[in-house]
């Protein structure tokens, strides 16, 4: 858990390759750092510089070159940093390797993910995915260095075991990993059931989802009344929450807010993130929602779509909400067929229960579902 008072200064880095392929290299560069730099801060530690160096291919010693290594001991004494986080992934030795020659706490962004995590976790559920990420990012650390597994200070990135013998590390990590599985198993049949009574008395559910900081959450408080946590941060809502609301009609739904979505998330991240997104598969409809002002607007749709394919969601019907019009009221649509709203101000919020409600009954079952209210 990160701690509540510290002073990390982090310096941020990336070894970007020239010719990089994958959902991140949609992103320009700038946007990529500028991510990174939103995920640090949401961690609780305060960005002092960010550098970026252009490479062929990644060092396999030390990701970046020497040249760059000199500076960047330059760079984190003038600057007083105590943190460096690589926007690469780290294999453990070269962990090891970086933070012998920069003598400062290195991670890369799995871990401030994963820390972010840890810090938001509420439910039962949420609690268990993060531990049993956390585990297993830290059963496929324990093949190589192993100085990132014995950190006893504070801080992001500190929560690793003591030293102990490799062996006994792993059947100790394993049973542990299969005993939260246990534990989720338990919990998901639980929350299966809850859907299956919603659907009994006839409330249709209605998910929304979208990259992270699109204003999901501030859109689920305005639509419920509810007061979920809500914070210009990446990741600022972990957990799936679920309330009643009415629409024009005077018909009633269950609204289902999600965690954000992100770019390019690391694949020991993944099972827990699309665990807590296994809910929206018993939803009725979908709302992407998009911050319109965003300039990384197009990729962040893209990644989501690329999500929502991947769980063989984006045949659901989905209905595409451009959030945030307060922020850019000279910009055109530039979506076809989305609707325009602000869940902040409240504009378009009435054309949007409409929207709804005639999404819902036209693609419920007839059997399921009576003809909407004029």
């Amino acid at each position: 858990m990160i701690p509540e008072s510290r002073d990390e200064r982090a310096l941020l880095v990336y070894a970007h390759r020239k010719r990089a392929r994958g959902p991140a290299a949609v992103m320009h560069v700038a946007e990529v750092m500028d991510e990174l730099s939103d995920l640090v801060l949401a961690a609780g530690a305060r960005v002092v510089a960010s550098r970026v160096q252009s490479v062929d291919a990644e060092n396999p010693a030390t990701v970046v070159g020497k040249g760059t290594l000199v500076k960047l001991k330059e760079e984190i004494e003038s600057l007083g940093a105590n943190l460096v986080v690589f926007q690469n992934l780290l294999k453990p030795k070269q962990q090891a390797l970086l933070e012998e020659e920069l003598d400062v706490k290195t991670l890369d962004r799995r871990e401030i993910i994963l820390d972010i995590f840890a810090r938001r976790a509420r439910t039962r559920e949420g609690k268990l995915q993060v531990e049993l990420a956390q585990l297993s990012f830290r059963l496929g650390r324990l093949t190589g260095g192993r100085k990132e597994l014995s950190r006893l200070g504070g801080g992001i990135g500190t929560r690793g075991p003591g030293e102990k013998k490799l062996e006994e590390d792993r059947r100790r990590i394993r049973a542990q990993i299969r005993q939260l599985e246990r534990e989720l198993t338990t919990v998901r049949r639980t929350r299966s059931l809850h859907y299956q009574r919603r659907r009994e008395v006839g409330f249709p559910v209605v998910a929304l989802v979208g990259y992270t900081n699109a204003g999901k959450s501030t859109l689920f408080n305005r639509l419920t009344g509810a007061d979920v946590f809500v914070a210009d941060q990446l990741f600022a809502t972990l957990d799936p929450t679920a309330r009643k609301f009415r629409l024009p009609g005077g018909r009633e739904a269950i609204l289902v807010d999600t965690v954000g979505f992100i770019h390019d998330l690391p694949a020991e991240l993944r099972q827990a993130f699309l665990a807590t997104l296994e809910g929206i598969g018993e939803a009725d409809l979908l709302l992407h929602v998009v911050d319109g002002s965003s300039d990384a607007m197009e990729s962040n749709v893209g990644s989501v779509n690329a999500i929502l394919g991947e769980l063989s969601f984006r045949e659901k019907p989905i209905a595409l909400l451009m959030n945030k019009h307060d922020r850019c009221l000279s910009r055109p649509p530039r979506q076809e067929g989305a609707l325009w709203i602000s869940a902040k101000s409240g504009e378009g919020i009435p054309e949007l229960l409409t929207l709804i409600e005639r999404e819902l009954w036209f693609h419920r079952p007839q059997e399921s579902a009576s003809t909407p209210p004029a």
